[in-house]
């Protein structure tokens, strides 16, 4: 079984001080970290589907719920590709452009297992967890996002 760590932030974070700290405490506890990590960083982007430009993105989640969703996704993927531990940081609240949203790294033993894994999860957090998005346009409109951009 994984070990995961999942996080629901409020604030900006920076993905690779996080990714660091998250190394440094496995480490302390004696968690051996595999041969292969897969990493992805998913960042607001500046412009909505139809080109014009976006001032934030929000993410309205329901508390608890989500945070059980996303380990359920999480320990489902893991699980089924053999890996041995994942991190997750998922953004809620206003996001602003560039800013990271979300973070994944998983850690296994072949890179084909931390791939497959990686690419999976995010497919799922994307379109299976539950989070509300809002767009934000400079002229102070806004408009719930119904679906999710295909990969």
């Amino acid at each position: 079984m994984a070990a995961l760590k999942i996080n629901l932030r409020n604030e900006r974070f920076e993905p690779l001080l996080v990714l660091e700290q998250w190394h440094q405490v496995r480490a302390e506890q004696g968690e051996c970290p595999g041969a292969a990590e897969c990493i992805f960083i998913g960042r607001m982007r500046p412009k909505a589907s139809d080109g014009s430009p976006l001032v934030a993105l929000e993410l309205e989640h329901y508390p608890g719920m989500s945070e059980q969703q996303l380990l359920l996704l999480s320990s489902t993927c893991c699980n089924r590709h053999g890996v041995n531990s994942a991190l997750v940081q998922h953004r809620i609240g206003k996001v602003l452009p560039h800013e990271a949203i979300v973070l994944i790294a998983i850690c296994a033993n072949q890179r084909g297992e931390a791939q497959r894994c990686c690419q999976e999860l995010l497919e799922a957090l994307k379109h299976e967890a539950p989070f509300w998005k809002r767009e934000w346009r400079a002229d102070g409109s806004a408009e719930w996002i119904n679906g999710n951009t295909p990969f």
